[in-house]
């Protein structure tokens, strides 16, 4: 059901862009059947209306700025990740070198 909207969103979308009609969130929700808050509400539906109204992509919209921030934020986490991965290895070489220099130490 969630890809059939989708499709339609799409679909109408497509066709107002091809017949150089604007590309409005009335008209789509008009022309898909699907309640205006609906295409508002869901992410995926508002991004496709978003990015037909502005093809080139140069206006920040709420929704690319949103989308934008989780790409942001999941690129973070996993640059924490290796950070957290790289100094454990770090805390275990030295352990592992920690008694060799104690040893040689000793020697001296």
């Amino acid at each position: 059901m969630n890809e059939d909207k989708l499709e339609r969103v799409q679909s109408v979308c497509s066709e107002l862009a091809r017949a150089g009609q604007p590309v409005t969130f009335v008209v789509v929700a008009s022309r898909t059947g699907i309640p205006r808050n609906s295409l508002y509400r869901r992410r995926e539906l508002r991004e496709t209306i978003e990015r037909h109204r502005d093809p080139t992509g140069e206006t920040l919209t709420l929704t690319r700025l949103a989308t934008r921030l989780e790409q942001l934020q999941q690129t973070l986490e996993a640059v924490a990740a290796n950070v957290r991965r790289h100094e454990e290895e770090l805390r275990r070489l030295k352990r592992a070198t920690q008694p060799a220099r104690e040893r040689s130490a000793g020697t001296d």
